[in-house]
């Protein structure tokens, strides 16, 4: 769906740069036009702590020595109103006389939403919101979750063979798809504040699961889902510079806490009744604690079998390779079902070819950015 203005559709591609870049922050844009509608400065929100859209806009102007007095500034979020690593978005628009905003949508925190159109149209802004909500809202869906469910989104991962095999038997599943479908998968994970697998996983592939195919400024936390806490010190997930690890357990080992705190992990101690890890508490956690917005999902088919008995996928990325497998592990280990309207509805989302394979996304039924 195209926005209505090309100035709003224009905001909204600038928004999509940040995609790797603002996180925990949301992927914002602003196109800042004249009285007469001609383009005078354009921006996207930067890495956290650095100039929100707006302010990048401004700046922009003010060094071509534009200027933005009586101008409409076209932003795809509510500009901010509050004080935090930087100064507030619209006292930077009002000092700068812009006299009219758009934008797509309100702030999704219900703490602040509103509060920064009331500011503008109190300074005599002329405030328009709308134009453009839908793809504002999928851009950032990840951090509308955060704020109105208190639980980052979830999206889970899988690259399979045609008839649905993961792995063999023998726990082969290097490689099921394409070289292309891989560099697709790490940009996904670059997108996400955080990526998360399992014990098993773990001590099966020693994994780096970091982001390596594309370029990006920032490495997305790592989740390690292990209720023994049974990860390797040496293990090569701890050889990744300047990313943050977190193991969540249900184990109170100390010894073993402090190992693994030596090698940089945060460790949290989150038990459920069966002495497994509580994952709803858990994605509470990273959500309010840790600010995770996109959490992205790459393990076994247990722990992905867990995820979805307690219905706590929102999206499934699946990559599917032109190939038949036989026996062999699927996607996730749940079930047995007593009937087929037991099953989990989804909804599909797109489909797309990734080199020679299939990326499909679907999401549970009734989830969704509308």
């Amino acid at each position: 769906m195209k926005a209505a203005s090309p100035f709003v559709q224009k905001a909204l591609e600038l928004a999509a740069q940040a995609l790797f870049l603002s996180n925990p922050n949301p992927r914002v844009g602003c196109v800042i036009t004249s009285a007469d509608g001609q383009p005078l400065s354009e921006g996207f929100t930067q890495q956290a702590g650095g100039p929100h859209a707006e302010v990048v806009a401004l700046r922009q102007a003010a060094a071509a020595g534009i200027d933005v007095r009586g101008a409409t500034a076209y932003v795809t979020l509510e500009p901010c109103s509050h004080q935090g690593r930087t100064g507030p978005c619209c006292d930077a628009l009002i000092a700068a006389g812009i006299r009219r905003v758009v934008a797509s949508m309100a702030d999704p925190n219900p703490l602040v939403a509103g509060q920064g159109f009331d500011r503008l149209r109190a300074a005599g802004v002329e405030v328009t919101v709308g134009p453009g909500a839908l793809e504002s809202k999928e851009l950032n869906i990840g951090f509308f979750s955060r704020m109105q469910r208190g639980m980052p989104w979830v999206r889970m991962k899988a690259a399979m063979s045609l008839d649905g095999v993961t792995a063999l038997p023998n726990g082969s599943s290097q490689w099921i798809t394409s070289a292309a479908a891989r560099a697709d998968g790490h940009a996904w994970r670059a997108r996400a504040c955080a990526v998360l697998t399992g014990i098993g996983t773990v001590l099966e592939d020693d994994p780096r699961l970091d982001v390596r195919e594309i370029e990006t400024p920032r490495q997305p936390h790592l989740i390690i889902v292990d209720s023994r806490l049974q990860t390797p010190p040496h293990a090569r997930l701890f050889q990744v510079p300047d990313r943050q690890v977190f193991i969540y357990t249900a184990s109170d080992d100390q010894e073993r806490a402090k190992a693994l705190q030596d090698c940089g992990a945060h460790i949290v101690v989150l038990p459920n009744p069966s002495g497994k890890v509580d994952l709803r508490a858990m994605l509470h956690d990273l959500a309010q604690q840790r600010s995770v917005n996109e959490l992205h999902v790459e393990a076994g088919f247990k722990l992905n079998g867990s995820f979805v008995r307690e219905r706590l996928v929102d999206e499934w990325l699946v990559y599917l390779a032109p190939t038949l497998l036989g026996t062999g592990f699927g996607m996730a280990q749940h079930g047995p079902l007593a009937a087929l309207a037991d099953g989990t509805a989804l909804q599909f989302k797109s489909l797309d070819m990734v080199g020679p394979d299939v990326r499909l996304i679907a999401r549970l039924q009734g989830r969704d950015a509308s």
